[in-house]
């Protein structure tokens, strides 16, 4: 297969573990007898630097001519502590979204047995935690009308049935491809929106019968999550609460740097990883590649390349499982190895499988 790859590194840790997860593409593709090519864009604060516009025409154009996009990461502080800032990276992420008609955000939440302990949470709560997480992406309160003023701010949570019907027919079909189980993550009892949701979701639930569908308030599903995380398969929900559920799914694998995503829609998917550039660790060679690099996988599984996906899996978790970390989810005592040591591991096990 012939792929083009649209690569935006972004700002922070980003181009670091950028050059680890197309160093894992491009062994995989090696392997198999994929060619592939790459072509880098700016985005982010890097590009409001260059350029002055946090996703610049160029870049779209470079997403759109693409098969897929690999992102890493946008964020910088220099803009998180000006509030007076008119143009912030974090526009350019949902300007991305936007204009690629990125609709559904595929997160999922696994746990690796060997990094159980790293959970806040009891072992016996999240062992064996599997579920997933479909995000509306391109409508809510990040979308809708904004004011903001001196002493007056708002924002609209608006939502239509389209986008309602579309987000809840990704959810089934992964539904149909796991457990048979989806949950619809709402606030019906104080929000109209929600209440549209609900509704829209109770008329086609119909159209599944061989899935079990429950719903649940946003405030109780959090807590679900910590309770008793094994019992989601399919979470479905709007933009606001997937944004800050799907963060929470870190405290039960524990580690943000292991969760992967896919945006999927109506023109070019995006892959990357799930947090943010943590500008702290920017130069330091400590950042977790790994969550990058399941987002690699999670590419080659959307064009059907399931073997392909399969050993970048196989070769994140046996480099877990031989300790070979970064520091913060490292055992006490551990060999210490930083984000080229950990990718370079893996592209090894690769080339030798």
């Amino acid at each position: 297969m012939k792929l083009k790859i649209a690569v935006l590194a972004g700002d922070g840790i980003g181009p670091e573990i950028m050059e680890q997860g197309v160093a894992v593409l491009s062994a995989v593709a090696q392997k198999y007898g994929h060619e592939v090519s790459y072509k880098e864009a700016l985005c982010g604060a890097h590009a409001i630097d260059e350029v002055g516009d946090p996703f610049p025409e160029e870049t779209f154009r470079t997403c759109q001519e693409a098969d897929a996009v690999l992102f890493a990461s946008v964020g910088d502080p220099k803009f998180d502590n000006d509030p007076t800032a008119k143009v912030r990276p974090e526009q350019g992420l949902l300007a991305m979204r936007k204009r690629l008609g990125l609709y559904a955000n595929i997160r999922p939440v696994e746990t690796f047995d060997c990094l159980v302990h790293k959970s806040p949470l009891k072992d016996e709560l999240v062992r064996g935690a599997d579920f997933i997480c479909i995000r509306e992406l391109t409508g809510g309160m990040y979308f809708g009308e904004k004011k903001e003023g001196t002493d007056e701010a708002y924002d609209t949570n608006r939502y239509t049935r389209p986008e309602v019907e579309r987000i809840l027919r990704v959810g089934y079909q992964y539904a149909r491809q796991r457990r048979h189980h989806l949950t619809v993550v709402d606030k019906a009892n104080v929000l109209a929106s929600s209440r549209l949701w609900r509704k829209v979701a109770q008329e086609m639930m119909t159209e599944y019968p061989d899935v079990q569908t429950d719903f649940m308030y946003v405030d109780n599903a959090a807590m679900r999550m910590i309770q008793e995380p094994r019992f989601f398969d399919i979470m479905v929900t709007e933009n606001t609460f997937g944004d800050i559920l799907t963060d929470e799914g870190s405290c039960i694998t524990g580690s943000m740097g292991l969760l992967p995503s896919a945006s999927t829609g109506s023109s070019t998917p995006v892959f990357e990883p799930i947090h943010g550039s943590w500008p702290q660790g920017k130069g330091l060679n400590i950042a977790n590649p790994l969550a990058q690099i399941l987002s690699v996988a999670m590419l080659f599984e959307y064009f059907g390349l399931k073997d392909e996906g399969s050993l970048i899996r196989k070769a994140v978790k046996a480099s877990l499982d031989a300790n070979v970390r970064t520091p913060e989810i490292q055992v006490e005592g551990g060999q210490k190895y930083g984000t080229r040591e950990v990718g370079a591991w893996i592209v090894d096990y690769i080339k030798n499988k």
